[in-house]
């Protein structure tokens, strides 16, 4: 029985092996036409991060022709499995910002776009939050003022209250500012 989700961790393998792949095409091809001819492909392992074991599995210092097709039919393979994974119905697809990727783009830290994203967030709420209770406050106001001109629509006057998230017990309490003035 296949799993439901395919886990992050498969995506990672799939890239790497795929990375893996490329990176020994490339060792492969560099060397191929240039033993001979004044660069071993020793020089050119010597130059690279890390020896791959499918070169040391094929005769890393002298690739044929063979060894560059069955490198390149390794990545047609591991190119179409990562493809058939990514497409999966199950598959769930990450959605990363654009703006982040033209951040990291730009040579910049993604951790400054985090936190920079976080600030403004946390801007943006406190605004709303001002908003919410600068609004809440004009509804009081607003209500206690038509319920005291306005008798007869005291009942309506409250039920809106009530149903804008207010509390009637404190329609008529005096406010904070209005406690000194009468």
């Amino acid at each position: 029985m296949a799993p439901d989700r395919i886990d992050q961790n498969v995506y990672e393998d799939q890239l790497k092996d795929i990375i893996q792949d490329l990176y020994e095409l490339m060792v492969q091809t560099t060397s191929y036409g240039n033993v001979g001819q004044g660069v071993s492909s020793k020089d050119v392992l010597q130059n690279t991060v890390f020896v791959t074991s499918l070169l040391t599995q094929h005769s890393p210092f002298h690739p044929t022709q063979g060894q560059l097709t069955l490198s390149s039919a390794h990545l047609h393979a591991s190119l179409t499995q990562l493809h058939a994974s990514a497409s999966s119905p199950s598959a769930t697809p990450i959605r990363v910002p654009p703006e982040l990727i033209q951040y990291v783009d730009a040579g910049r830290n993604p951790d400054i776009y985090t936190r920079e994203f976080v600030e403004l967030a946390r801007r943006g709420n406190q605004l709303m939050k001002g908003k919410k209770q600068a609004f809440g406050s004009f509804r009081d106001i607003l209500a206690r003022e038509m319920a005291s001109a306005l008798p007869e629509v005291k009942g309506d006057v409250e039920n809106v209250v009530r149903e804008t998230g207010g509390e009637v017990g404190k329609l008529y309490e005096p406010a904070a500012g209005e406690a000194g003035e009468a």
